[in-house]
């Protein structure tokens, strides 16, 4: 352990350099740059809480909170795996030709997705705002699913980077995947509106819902959170943190004959 921690401050400041680099490619050419940060989350809620609001009938002024405490955990999740199943393969000429601990490169594509949503939350606390939910106590819980979300997400991301290398198509497959997710997330619809008493186990058994409900409970509800949901994702996160590391370490030498 003392060898892997000495091995990251090593490294740290490489990572922070990729985490820039990530960062500003994503919006290398683009007009409105950072903005974008902000806008893309803010133009999907109007549009969601338009048409959703309208299919189910909601009255509830405090429906885009709804929609955005789903939606941005979601993009999170959906993006940062996204970046980390392809970062080996997208970083395999400089693994070709200097050493670097291969995990960085994972890590990095979910850093750098993290601080961008963490950056898109600020539309969250300013949407509140306006429709007048007001900080109080309980909403301190959210740091809870804001740290475990990141945690699964590297998980997550560890295991695809790892499984990408030596099979290509799962990229589409897990496009695929996410859509499921998704619409198993309860982003724009209550879970008791849509589903059976007998069919709710699918929401439940999903780990990224578990979080939402939590930072719903915080943000929105104002109420403590769902404690079996939120061992079941604290469980989840670390469990796959744990298999997703033992499986990069061991396949990770094969890396460079696959990329």
């Amino acid at each position: 352990m003392k060898r892997l921690i000495n091995n990251f401050k090593k490294y740290r400041f490489l990572l922070v350099e990729l985490v820039k680099k990530d960062i500003k490619l994503k919006y290398r050419r683009s007009y409105m740059g950072y903005i974008w940060t902000l806008l893309e989350p803010l133009l999907t809620m109007i549009v969601l809480a338009l048409v959703f609001s309208g299919l189910y009938g909601r009255s509830d002024k405090l429906f885009p909170v709804y929609i955005l405490t789903g939606r941005l955990l979601y993009t999170f999740f959906s993006n940062g795996t996204k970046a980390a199943m392809k970062s080996i393969r997208s970083n395999g000429a400089m693994i070709k030709k200097v050493y670097v601990p291969k995990y960085i490169y994972p890590l990095s594509a979910i850093l750098s997705n993290y601080i961008i949503f963490l950056l898109s939350l600020v539309v969250l606390v300013a949407v509140g705002a306006v429709l007048g939910l007001r900080p109080n106590l309980y909403m301190l819980q959210a740091i809870v699913p804001l740290t475990l979300i990141l945690v699964m997400s590297f998980g997550v991301g560890m295991i695809l980077s790892t499984m990408a290398v030596f099979f290509r198509d799962l990229e589409y497959l897990w496009g695929v995947a996410l859509m499921i997710i998704m619409y198993a997330s309860a982003i724009f619809y209550q879970v008791e509106s849509v589903a059976k008493p007998s069919n709710i186990w699918i929401f439940r058994l999903n780990p990224l819902y578990a979080l939402i409900r939590n930072f719903r409970s915080a943000i929105l509800y104002q109420e403590w959170m769902h404690i079996p949901s939120l061992i079941y994702a604290v469980v989840f996160s670390f469990g796959t943190v744990i298999i997703g590391t033992i499986m990069f370490y061991k396949q990770q030498d094969k890396f460079i004959l696959n990329i």
